[in-house]
């Protein structure tokens, strides 16, 4: 407990450690002394002087506590003090809002361990990366929710990407426009100067029945909201020779690819850029080139707060010497 304490345990004048090279010599001094100051008697035997008593044993008590008494001061005088370090960063964020398919085919496994498995890591280092912005997440399939409102609060933004799974949340399909027109929406919302919105897909629009807004009247609207918009299309596969069986009515991974025509369109009116990841480490190129692009005005602030922790030590320095003292004219007194 005592190493744990003096673990935290800043001295502001190491230098005055250096006093305790003159307690050696305070001791040496002392016994020299003791010697000197002894009564001395001529005996023919000192046979009578065999016995001892306790205060013969203990009668150098007094001198340890004074050495003790001048240890503890020397420990104050250093100054001893606990540090508290604190850091905080300001500065002017960028409202972004985490635009992810979650349907079916993100699922696959062309891309280690699946392809939702890796845009959810790269999507959590990509937010812990950015520590002055208002991040938000919308999810589309069939439809699109918005799984986590435009925040600064890291923790639950991050525990929102870490419990998506593919096939879990929404109607199966997947409707970009609608997904695309939420996170605008999200944004219309924000007050920051700066918004944007990173889109990520394995495939082309697939509608249901319930569709309300196709991609190209979402593109419009994140246009007149000048909402920049990243594109990334997410798929390793290329077109198979041999297609397998797929229930009907169902996607395939296989053979329903990516409309990059669409998603680059999308970027390139919007101000954006369109990028395709083929695997995890090409996704997390991908949100790194996005990081460089979209740069926060941040400010890393430090704050040092000391506390002084010199008070126990004198109150022990106090405590030896009245206990010196007391002993001296009690118990180890002397008599001319």
């Amino acid at each position: 407990m005592l190493y744990n304490w003096f673990r935290h345990i800043d001295f502001a004048y190491p230098a005055v450690f250096g006093l305790f090279a003159l307690l050696p010599l305070l001791a040496a001094w002392y016994l020299r002394a003791g010697d000197r100051r002894q009564s001395r008697i001529k005996v023919s035997t000192v046979q009578a002087f065999t016995v001892k008593s306790w205060k013969n044993r203990y009668r150098h008590l007094p001198f340890i506590l004074r050495l003790l008494t001048l240890s503890a001061l020397i420990v104050a005088l250093a100054r001893p003090q606990q540090r508290n370090d604190q850091q905080t960063t300001e500065g002017e964020g960028i409202d972004i809002v985490l635009c992810m398919d979650v349907s079916g085919s993100m699922g696959s496994r062309d891309i280690l361990p699946s392809r939702m498995e890796a845009a959810k890591e790269v999507a959590e280092e990509f937010v812990r990366s950015r520590p002055v912005d208002r991040i938000g997440l919308v999810i589309f399939s069939g439809e699109s929710f918005t799984q986590c409102p435009i925040t600064t609060d890291r923790n639950t933004l991050i525990t929102q990407i870490q419990s998506l799974e593919s096939r879990r949340y929404l109607v199966d399909g997947t409707v970009i426009g609608e997904g695309l027109a939420t996170a605008v929406d999200r944004l219309s919302q924000a007050k920051g100067k700066s918004k944007v919105i990173i889109l990520l897909t394995d495939g082309k629009e697939d509608p249901p029945e319930t569709r309300l807004i196709d991609p190209l009247t979402a593109l419009e609207i994140a246009k007149t909201r000048q909402v920049r918009v990243y594109t990334i299309g997410m798929s390793a596969a290329a077109v198979e020779a041999v297609q397998p069986a797929v229930t009907p009515g169902k996607k395939n991974p296989l053979t329903d690819f990516l409309d990059e025509e669409l998603l680059s369109r999308i970027a390139t009116e919007t101000g954006g850029k369109y990028f395709r990841a083929r695997d995890k480490d090409g996704l997390q190129r991908i949100y790194g080139q996005i990081d460089k692009m979209e740069k926060s005005k941040a400010e890393l602030l430090s704050y040092k707060r000391y506390e002084e922790r010199y008070l126990p030590f004198m109150l022990a320095a106090l405590a030896f010497l009245f206990l010196e003292l007391l002993l001296k004219f009690t118990l180890f007194r002397k008599f001319p």
